[in-house]
C-alpha cells in the first residue's frame, strides 16, 4: 500500500442495528410487545434487564375507563405456546396519562401507547388523550381476540378496520400503528384499507384465537372460554402474514413490526427478511428476560458477516420466486 492509498483508505463501517421507524430513531429493531411488559416498569426489576436494550416498548392495552378484565383462569400454557384471556385489565387512560407516563424515563427508549376500545368513539377518545401526552407513537389494537365487544370484530372486517384507523387519524399527529389480526380471510385487503385510512405502520400479527379443554369438567380451561395463542406455535403463521402485508405495505414504504413466536436471533432475522422493519418480543421474555441483549449482539454480528451496514438493507430480501408447482395443502 503506497502513501496515498494509506492516507485515503477508510476503515470498514461497523454495522449499526439502529433503525428509523415512522420518523422515530430506535436504537434497536426490537420492540417489547403490549401486554408482556406491563406499563414499562415490570422487567426493570430483573437484574441485568434494561429498557435501553429495546428500541421501543409498547405499553399495556388501555381503554377509556378502567377494566377488571376477564374471570380466572386467564393464562394457560400449551405445547410451544401460551393462551391468554386477560381481557384488557387496565386502570383507564386518564390514570395512565396522568400517573404512569410521568414515571417513565423517555431517555431510555421509545414508548408506544396501545389503544383499545369497544366502540369507535372509545378508540378516538383514548387516542386523543394520548395525543396530548409525551408518548412517542400510538398503536391501535383492533384485533384483540379475548374481549367480547370491540377488538376482534373491528380487526376481522376490513371496512371496520379502516373506519377505526380513519377516525383515530383525525385526532392525532403522532405515528399511528395498526395491529392486525391473523384471524381474517385476507390480511392484505385489510392492510390496503388501513393504509388508505391513514395508518403509518403495522404490527403483524396479534395472537391467534384458540382454546383449551379441561376433560375433568368438560369445560374450557380459560374463564373466558377462548383466548389468544402466542409463542413459537404461531411463528409460521406470523411469518406468512408479515410477508403478505409487506407485499402491500413495502411499495408504500409503510414499516411493519413483525411479531409472533420470536424467541431467538434466527427468528428475528427470518421476520426481517420476510419484510419486518422491526421485531416484537413477547412471550419469550417470560422465560428469558435478557433476550433483547442476546438478539442485539447477534444482529450486529450477522450484519457484519453479510457485509451489510444496516438492518434496512436486509428488510424484505426474501426470495419468493418459488418455481415448484403445487397446492398449499
Amino acid at each position: 500500500m503506497n502513501a496515498v492509498t494509506a492516507a485515503t483508505a477508510q476503515p470498514p463501517v461497523a454495522p449499526s442495528i439502529a433503525v428509523r421507524f415512522c420518523g422515530l430513531e430506535l436504537s434497536s429493531p426490537i420492540v417489547l410487545l403490549s401486554g408482556c411488559v406491563g406499563f414499562g416498569e415490570e422487567y426493570t426489576r430483573v437484574e441485568g434487564f434494561s429498557n435501553r436494550d429495546a428500541g421501543a416498548i409498547v405499553l399495556k392495552g388501555t381503554t377509556g375507563e378502567p377494566r377488571l378484565g376477564n374471570p380466572a383462569p386467564r393464562v394457560y400454557e400449551t405445547p410451544a405456546g401460551m393462551l391468554n384471556a386477560i381481557g384488557l385489565q387496565n386502570p383507564g387512560v386518564d390514570y395512565v396519562v396522568s400517573r404512569i407516563l410521568p414515571t417513565l424515563d423517555f431517555s431510555e427508549t421509545r414508548f408506544i401507547a396501545n389503544v383499545c376500545g369497544s366502540t369507535i368513539e372509545e378508540y378516538v377518545e383514548v387516542t386523543r388523550r394520548f395525543d396530548d401526552s409525551p408518548i412517542d407513537a400510538i398503536e391501535i389494537n383492533i384485533s384483540c381476540p379475548n374481549i367480547k365487544q370491540g377488538g376482534v370484530q373491528f380487526g376481522n372486517v376490513p371496512e371496520m378496520s379502516a373506519r377505526v384507523v380513519e377516525a383515530c387519524r383525525r385526532v392525532t399527529g403522532k405515528p399511528l400503528i395498526t395491529k392486525l389480526s391473523p384471524n381474517q380471510a385476507d390480511i392484505r385487503e385489510n392492510a390496503r384499507g388501513c393504509i388508505e385510512a391513514g395508518t403509518d405502520a403495522f404490527a403483524v400479527i396479534n395472537t391467534v384465537t384458540g382454546m383449551a379443554v379441561d376433560l375433568a369438567s368438560r369445560r374450557p380451561v380459560l374463564g373466558n372460554g377462548q383466548g389468544g395463542l402466542s409463542g413459537p406455535a404461531i411463528k409460521p403463521i406470523a411469518l406468512l402474514k408479515v410477508r403478505e402485508v409487506y407485499e402491500v405495505a413495502g411499495p408504500r414504504r409503510i414499516p411493519i413490526i413483525g411479531q409472533g413466536g420470536i424467541a431467538s436471533l434466527q427468528d428475528a432475522l427470518e421476520f426481517i427478511v420476510a419484510g419486518a422493519s422491526t421485531v416484537g418480543l413477547g412471550s419469550a421474555l417470560f422465560y428469558d428476560p435478557l433476550l433483547c441483549r442476546t438478539i442485539n449482539a447477534g444482529l450486529a454480528q450477522y450484519l457484519g458477516s453479510q457485509g451489510l451496514s444496516a438492518i434496512s438493507e436486509l428488510v424484505g430480501t426474501l426470495d419468493m420466486d418459488v418455481r415448484a408447482a403445487g397446492a398449499a395443502c
